[in-house]
């Protein structure tokens, strides 16, 4: 047994599932005499929501995430070497891969909005960076990813090929332009989803104070009544007392008669 061996056991569980069984794998690391594995294991954070239905995505959608991040690959690629063509088909197919992706995530299980905003985001991550993109193909994301933008500004003029001083062809001053487009475009949405996310926990929050101040409302009102319990309980035991030792008083004189 290996941390790899463990951790992809792991993060193939739901996220109520995960503590538990990270508990027990190391217990049993530990069991078989390899502490430091143990220790390992016990590194290991627990899946949010969002990052837990990017990792079933990989196990059980793997060609739908292998043509997601093909199209990252080559993505990017096109903007190294400044291919408005390429630019323009690929951005085009990045926007149905990753629609097509998010809604079999979504289909696969009920997500929260805020949730559903960090599986898209992470989506977008894997597509434009190489290291987001093998962290979501290994299957074993804690935590969400993001990125901070991607409309990286084309190649200086007179070095993308030809005579210094040359003019950018009208097709990439578009594709750079379509590129910003983009970016903006993303960057509202993103903030939409992010105020989405906010009133979510803010309702969320309103209920739980009102919740909570019902309740502490109740064990005020309860504590009030078991006090007063208490008085007539401390006034029963005196007369019960006083009781006692009148009738034993009592039944003395009667037994001197």
């Amino acid at each position: 047994m290996d941390l790899d061996e463990v951790a992809d056991r792991l993060y193939a569980l739901p996220p109520p599932e995960f503590t538990a069984a990270r508990a027990a794998e190391a217990r049993a690391a530990k069991a078989a005499g390899d502490a430091r594995l143990a220790r390992e294991i016990a590194g290991l954070r627990k899946p949010t929501v969002s990052a837990w239905a990017v990792n079933r995505a990989a196990r059980e959608h793997p060609d739908e995430v292998a043509g997601l991040l093909e199209v990252g690959e080559r993505l990017r690629a096109a903007w190294q070497e400044q291919d408005a063509a390429a630019l323009a088909e690929l951005t085009r197919r990045r926007g149905e891969v990753t629609g097509r992706l998010g809604r079999l995530i979504r289909q696969d299980g009920e997500l929260s909005a805020a949730a559903a905003a960090e599986v898209d985001q992470t989506l977008d991550a894997a597509v434009v960076d190489a290291g987001a993109a093998a962290q979501v193909r290994l299957g074993r994301l804690a935590k969400p990813l993001a990125y901070s933008g991607f409309a990286p500004a084309p190649a200086p003029r007179g070095r993308t090929g030809g005579a210094p001083g040359k003019k950018p062809a009208p097709e990439d001053e578009a594709a750079a332009r379509r590129a910003r487009e983009e970016a903006e475009a993303r960057k509202a949405r993103e903030r939409a989803e992010a105020e989405a996310a906010h009133r979510e926990w803010r309702e969320a929050l309103e209920a739980a104070q009102r919740d909570h101040d019902e309740r502490a409302a109740k064990v005020e009102r309860l504590e009030r009544k078991l006090a007063k319990a208490r008085g007539k309980l401390a006034d029963s035991g005196h007369r019960l007392e006083v009781a006692r030792r009148e009738e034993r008083h009592a039944r003395q004189r009667l037994d001197r008669l």
